[in-house]
């Protein structure tokens, strides 16, 4: 029993001895590490701590506001919310296992769970956008679900109040809220602020326990206030499109020049697109004709001709010009008029639209001057409106000329140019022969402009021109009642490969009120279908609607005295 007991009382110490050695080593190798973090080596572990705890936090930066020059919005920024995963925590925290919870989600975006959930299956990574700018109902919703993984967060997406009216230049942004199109792309820098971000520590849960320091601090984004009046906008809008629809054409295009400063009122395209729609988000659309698309500008280029000769004196406003027989032989080529005229003054030159006279004028006039006078209007360059897409038109560049090229140049084919540049022309010569910049951006105030035809010269024209929408004149459809007004239509004919088709482009170009001008107004309507495609049916109706709107919403006093003549009907077209 001794032995045996002392046996028993040997074991129980040798067991003792190797508990108190193990705790020993433990205690020891405790106090070693404890030594070696906060004495040999502290930063490893506070780097370690700020790795699992310290993020950056962004503040988020709201989109400016687009407005027109009175205030009214069109496009701002609505705060919606974003659906996101973090699929290593649905995985790690078997967050499948709710599945009915999954099955709503899926329900509610409209995506069957297999798929949803395949999106989320793989545990390497850590982000993952379910669906993006969900209504706060929906994100409410999806709250309430409670599933494990799944997050939200605050964003915003771009509303445009007045849809399809502006559409064309306010533009439009992507879903991360980059501008695309219009206003929104050529002025995205503007309009994009620089969100702030903090350095924050966060526990175990992704709660913010301590605010650490500023990284960055927010830069908010900036408004703009177009130069636009939504009024007149409207307007120029509906009727155009009333226009193309009626005259089943392909397209058209309205802009409206405020003449004392340049800047866009009005700027309208046919056909529009919803920007709040992005399923109608397609190219024919969403692209600005008015600055894109050049055209041959026809018998509107009329009264320029004639103040190029004015300006260099091979006339006088009371010249007269022989037009018989009607007709003219020009290197081995004909030009004519719709009938024979005869002997007539340049009033009735630009009434009547004779293509003989004008020619007569441009050999008179010779290349350089006719084309130092289109580029003292702006053709040949865009009209810097910043736009992305804007055209510069095309000027004809010929070592030689032959006089039949240099003929046709004087009534508006063998030049293109886009319904802005023509607008800026006719805003020029209303101005009295400023050419002013032209601007989509509100100004703080007119800018001076340059002198390019003499103020009588281009007053002379410009009464001239009244004749037009006078009895007799081409363009009698664009009378304002209780203004005089001054324009000239033109219809013409598209150019096809080895010469011109049988398209046109119906267009009038005109100012308004002519005592004392103050809006250019220019209509083109793209390819009309039916048998009235002249620029004095088809164009100058809507330049009258929108002129007159424009005229009464600007408060514009009327300055007719009854000795205008207006008929509706009956208007011969001659040369337009």
């Amino acid at each position: 029993m001794s032995s045996k007991g002392s046996k028993q009382k040997l074991f129980i110490h040798w067991r003792y001895m190797l508990v108190m050695a193990v705790v020993c080593l433990v205690f020891t190798a405790l106090v070693v590490k404890a030594a070696f973090i906060q004495v040999i080596a502290p930063e490893q572990a506070l780097r370690e701590g700020d790795l699992r705890s310290i993020r950056t936090k962004t503040a988020y930066s709201e989109r400016g506001i687009i407005t027109d020059r009175l205030g009214h919005e069109l496009a701002v920024s609505v705060p919606v919310r974003a659906i996101w995963a973090d699929p290593k925590h649905v995985v790690e925290q078997n967050s499948f296992e709710n599945t009915e919870a999954w099955a709503a989600l899926a329900k509610v975006l409209d995506i069957d769970v297999e798929s949803l959930q395949a999106r989320v299956s793989n545990p390497k990574r850590r982000f993952v956008y379910l669906q993006r700018q969900v209504s706060g109902a929906v994100a409410d919703y999806v709250e309430k679900l409670k599933i494990k993984g799944v997050y939200l967060k605050p964003e915003s997406r771009r509303f445009y109040p007045t849809g399809e009216v502006s559409a064309h230049l306010v533009g439009f942004t992507n879903i991360d809220d980059h501008g695309l199109e219009g206003i929104e792309r050529s002025y995205d820098d503007w309009l994009t602020g620089e969100p702030g971000k903090r350095q924050v520590r966060k526990d175990r849960k992704g709660r913010v326990v301590e605010d650490l320091a500023v990284i960055q601090q927010a830069k908010p984004a900036q408004n703009i206030a177009l130069s636009i009046d939504q009024r007149i906008q409207a307007i120029a809008y509906r009727e155009l499109k009333k226009a193309v629809a009626e005259t089943k054409a392909t397209s058209g295009s309205v802009v409206v020049l405020d003449i004392d400063t340049g800047e866009v009122l009005a700027m309208a395209n046919s056909p529009s697109f919803n920007p709040n729609d992005r399923k109608q988000f397609q190219s024919y659309r969403y692209r600005n004709r008015a600055i894109t698309d050049s055209y041959e500008p026809g018998s509107t280029v009329k009264p320029l001709s004639v103040i190029a000769a004015l300006e260099r004196d091979q006339i006088s406003v009371s010249s007269t010009i022989d037009t018989n027989p009607g007709w003219m032989q020009i290197g081995g080529r004909r030009v004519r008029d719709s009938r024979n005229y005869g002997e007539i003054n340049l009033t009735k030159v630009i009434q009547k639209s004779s293509n003989v006279a004008t020619s007569q004028l441009a050999l008179k006039v010779g290349v350089e001057g006719m084309l130092d006078t289109f580029y003292a209007v702006g053709f040949g360059n865009d009209a810097g409106l910043g736009l992305v897409g804007e055209s510069g038109g095309q000027m004809p560049q010929r070592r030689r000329w032959s006089d039949f090229e240099l003929a046709t140049l004087s009534f508006g084919y063998g030049l293109m140019v886009t319904p802005l540049q023509l607008a800026q022309a006719y805003a020029t010569m209303g101005s009295g022969g400023i050419f002013r910049p032209t601007s989509v951006i509100k100004l703080e105030k007119p800018v001076a402009g340059e002198r390019v035809f003499e103020e009588s010269k281009a007053k002379a024209v410009l009464q001239m021109m009244e004749s037009v929408i006078q009895d007799g004149g081409t363009g009698q459809k664009a009378a304002v009642p209780g203004y005089r007004v001054a324009g000239k239509t033109g219809t013409s004919r598209k150019a096809v490969r080895g010469g011109y088709g049988d398209d046109y482009v119906a267009i009038f170009a005109g100012v308004a009120p002519v005592s004392n001008p103050k809006l250019a107004i220019v209509v083109f309507v793209n390819e009309p279908k039916t048998d009235h495609y002249y620029g004095g049916d088809v164009a100058a109706p809507v330049f009258s609607k929108v002129m007159q709107g424009g005229l009464q919403y600007l408060n514009v006093a009327p300055d007719e005295q009854g000795s205008q003549v207006v008929q509706l009907q009956g208007a011969d077209h001659g040369n337009t």
